[in-house]
């Protein structure tokens, strides 16, 4: 199915629709579910506070985080030319967390944004070292490379446990590894719009992006400076990367079940697929969210455990089942 033909068939429009109505569904339920009943027919000034302070800031970050990260692993298994990749198994998440460790050890009084900027530049240099890593791999199978991403994440992770535990830092680091959105107020979830800006930087760049995970040598063929590109692709991802680390914690997993849904779906044409699975990843993270404050109501489980768990029995199933090669 070509470009034009998607844009114009009603199917495709009504799907869109579909989509984005579910969307907002997810949406108006996210902000009604807590341990306050809320009433859109009958809002005190109580229940408006807790509405403009807590609720929708709250949704707001769910819904970034899950736009983000879903685009962060689209973009990372374009460049990685591997399915099985996304910023937690190939230790940028983890290198993002490693950074704000330092700066927490070293330099404590620091800004949230100074500190997002170091822990954005610790993911960038993960990010070189596992894509130099897979360059060391002399046969890419499909399996391979996110077994080395995973190892590589598992070192990194380490060295942080070591350093945290060391500095009596444990509690710190414990907070940022398991994703939670209970503590996100206004005021302090603003910075994820930034992440937002990625992705639609993501999105312009879609289609580099795509001749880039074609390979350097037909990328280069081509006239492009696949070097400019594939540290283009990385800057975002990291950026992505720090900013969900710092605001709300390592969600995993994410960045590898929708896109591969998607490409399922609709292939792997970047430009096309990038608004589904900004899309889907909104809507299974309100999903997900949601699932971590009712499995124990009126107590929340952090999301990041539950992110876990099913983004893990996917990932073994894509692992188990899928049979595409190595390349994108």
């Amino acid at each position: 199915m070509t470009r034009s033909t998607v844009h114009t068939n009603p199917f495709y429009s009504l799907r869109w629709l579909s989509g984005v109505a579910l969307l907002a569904l997810l949406a108006m339920l996210s902000m009604m579910v807590g341990v306050m009943d809320l009433s859109l027919t009958h809002l005190t000034d109580e229940a408006t506070q807790v509405l403009l302070i807590s609720r929708i800031p709250r949704t707001l970050a769910v819904m970034l985080t899950g736009i983000s990260l879903a685009v962060a692993g689209m973009v990372m298994q374009m460049l990685a030319r591997n399915r099985f990749v996304e910023p937690s198994t190939t230790g940028t998440l983890e290198s993002a967390l490693l950074g704000m460790l330092v700066m927490t050890l070293f330099a404590p009084g620091l800004g949230v944004l100074s500190k997002t900027l170091i822990a954005t530049a610790f993911a960038m240099v993960g990010s070189l070292i596992f894509m130099l890593l897979l360059r060391s791999i002399p046969l890419r199978s499909t399996v391979m490379v996110p077994l080395v991403g995973i190892m590589f994440s598992s070192v990194v992770a380490a060295v942080a446990t070591f350093i945290a535990y060391r500095f009596n830092l444990l509690q710190s680091l414990a907070n940022w590894t398991n994703g939670d959105f209970s503590v996100l107020l206004r005021g302090r979830y603003e910075l994820l719009w930034v992440t937002l800006i990625c992705a639609v930087l993501a999105y312009l760049y879609a289609d580099r992006f795509t001749l880039a995970g074609m390979g350097r040598s037909f990328t280069t063929n081509l006239g492009m400076n696949y070097t400019l590109v594939l540290f283009t692709g990385l800057l975002l991802v990291s950026m992505i990367a720090a900013i969900t680390v710092t605001t709300a914690g390592v969600v995993p997993f994410l960045g590898l079940v929708v896109p591969n849904v998607v490409s399922l779906m609709m292939g792997d044409n970047l430009r096309r697929s990038l608004p589904w699975v900004a899309l889907l990843g909104a809507g299974f993270m309100l999903f997900c969210d949601l699932l971590s404050r009712l499995l124990r109501y009126p107590y929340e489980v952090p999301v990041g455990t539950v992110m876990g768990v099913i983004g893990s029995v996917f990932f073994i199933y894509l692992l188990l089942k899928r049979t595409q090669p190595s390349h994108v």
